[in-house]
């Protein structure tokens, strides 16, 4: 198996790492099924024939995303804070 070293900001891999963790994997598994999934749809692409294409799409869309929440507006300036004070002196 190859392995790939990324360099990617902080905060995307907070993000990231984060999303996985919700969806119980590993970051590197999320990040592989993250480009699978990209590869997939790339090849499947095609243009909308029609405004019913369209709003399937829409709805494909809201399905994938799925019924939970996003985390609280607090929630996120709590991990950019986070974010911020980590590396940083407190003086």
């Amino acid at each position: 198996m190859a392995r790939v070293q990324l360099v990617i900001p902080d905060e995307d891999r907070d993000r990231f790492v984060h999303q996985a963790r919700r969806e119980g994997m590993t970051l590197s598994a999320w990040l592989r099924a993250a480009a699978r999934e990209r590869l997939q749809e790339r090849q499947q692409a095609k243009p909308f024939q029609s405004p019913e294409d369209l709003e399937e799409f829409f709805r494909a869309c809201d399905r994938r995303e799925g019924s939970e929440t996003e985390p609280d507006w607090n929630r996120h300036l709590d991990l950019i804070n986070q974010s911020r004070r980590r590396g940083a002196s407190d003086t």
